[in-house]
């Protein structure tokens, strides 16, 4: 089945509505027949069908195991496997194809560069900077290598003034014992977009490395890697219509080709004796074991479906559906935003506290109406620290999202405001 919305053929004004019928879970109804109002995709898209199908194709005409057999199955396999691969690489516009390593999502593929690149280039003294806004899949593994390394994390605060990270604190902590600066390209709780150029460049007057989170980026905008100027960025495949389980690493290949493995076994090796082992080339030295084939092929078909619709349309539309996602909340009395102020840049996403109604009773009572809405901390507990409070709710909309859904949202929240008011 092939996506049917062509590029170009679809006013950004209504990609959501033309899109609806392509993702076979926003079709259905809950509690009583109510009409399901996703907006969680932040936490994870919803997906097309031609991923579904690709990925059930694998499974009952391909599957077997990749780089290993010489019969049709492993073949097809592993052209399938590979394919995605310069999928990812033309979506990202990579320099090369072994730029492009295959992890279970953006939270394995940072990990694996602390242990690899963090491991080998930071030591005792040593620095790393990042921000009170990450997402903690961007934090905790640079904490932990610098407790092994003996090695210190600054931390840039927020700005209230322009709802994201403090971007002369976060340069004023660059300095030479700087190794590893890191930030979201866009923040999953703020909806603020980074100035990417000027904190790489910060970073490069240090010699300082680079890894970008793109993971509320590369779903939602071209992304390409090459004009970022970073060493490393990664992105999970879950949150651009793929499956779960897969994301990728991309990385300057001169960058990988210094980097010891991260894990040891099967398919990374070059040459094994009882005397020793020598490693294979970037990409395979990080892909140990059998790897995830069918959701390799799930995030080629993704990349496939998001290129048809051009990311230059799926940005505009979103564009526009935060401007109204934003305006609408605004209206609503004791209500708080979080991230950039009105007619600033922000990502189609926003959190908010309400007066008198708590996060995760505020996203229960509007799931009853059938809008799916996050709550909590959202993975950012530094961030709501500084903030001054303990959880938010998050609205994140997508290609398939519409003004109706926007307006079911703040329907709800309203009907659920005054429920609350009459029981205080």
């Amino acid at each position: 089945m092939a996506a049917t919305a062509a590029r170009g053929s679809v006013s950004t004004a209504h990609l959501g509505a033309a899109l609806r019928s392509q993702f076979p879970a926003l079709r259905q109804t809950v509690y009583d027949g109510k009409p399901l109002v996703y907006l969680d995709s932040a936490a994870t898209s919803q997906k097309p069908q031609v991923v579904i199908d690709a990925v059930t194709n694998y499974y009952e005409h391909d599957n077997a195991n990749v780089h290993r057999g010489a019969h049709a199955l492993s073949i097809r396999a592993t052209n399938a496997y590979e394919a995605a691969r310069d999928k990812v690489a033309a979506f990202v516009n990579a320099a090369s194809r072994r730029e492009i390593v295959f992890t279970r999502g953006a939270t394995e593929a940072i990990n694996l560069v602390a242990a690899t690149w963090g491991v080998q280039n930071v030591g005792a003294g040593d620095e790393i900077v990042i921000s009170e806004v990450e997402h903690h899949a961007n934090i905790v593994p640079w904490q932990l290598l610098a407790q092994r390394a003996g090695a210190v994390v600054r931390y840039a605060r927020v700005d209230g003034a322009t709802g994201g990270i403090d971007v002369a604190h976060f340069k004023s902590l660059i300095n030479p014992r700087t190794k590893m600066v890191a930030f979201p390209h866009v923040s999953n709780v703020l909806g603020w977009i980074a100035p990417v150029a000027e904190l790489v460049a910060a970073a490069r007057t240090v010699g300082a490395h680079v890894l970008i989170d793109a993971c509320q980026s590369v779903p939602h905008m071209p992304v390409d890697v090459q004009a970022l100027g970073a060493d490393f960025v990664v992105a999970s495949g879950h949150k651009m219509c793929g499956p779960t389980g897969i994301g990728f690493l991309w990385g300057r290949l001169d960058v990988l080709e210094g980097m010891p493995p991260y894990q040891s076994g099967g398919e990374m090796i070059d040459q094994v004796s009882i005397h020793g082992t020598t490693f294979a080339e970037p990409p395979g030295r990080f892909e140990a074991g059998t790897p995830a084939i069918a959701q390799a092929v799930g995030l080629g078909a993704a990349c496939d479906f998001l290129t048809s619709l051009g990311m230059e349309s799926v940005e505009a539309h979103e564009h526009e559906l935060a401007i109204y996602l934003t305006e609408r909340l605004a209206t609503v009395e004791g209500l708080t935003l979080y991230g950039p102020p009105a007619g600033s840049p922000r990502a189609a996403l926003a959190a908010f506290s309400l007066q008198g109604v708590h996060a995760n009773d505020l996203a229960t009572f509007v799931d009853q109406d059938g809008v799916a809405i996050r709550a909590g901390h959202h993975c950012t507990q530094p961030l709501h620290t500084a903030l001054g409070i303990g959880a938010s709710a998050r609205a994140s909309l997508y290609l398939y999202s519409t003004r109706e859904d926007v307006d079911a949202l703040i329907e709800s929240i309203r009907s659920t405001q005054e429920l609350f008011k009459q029981l205080s």
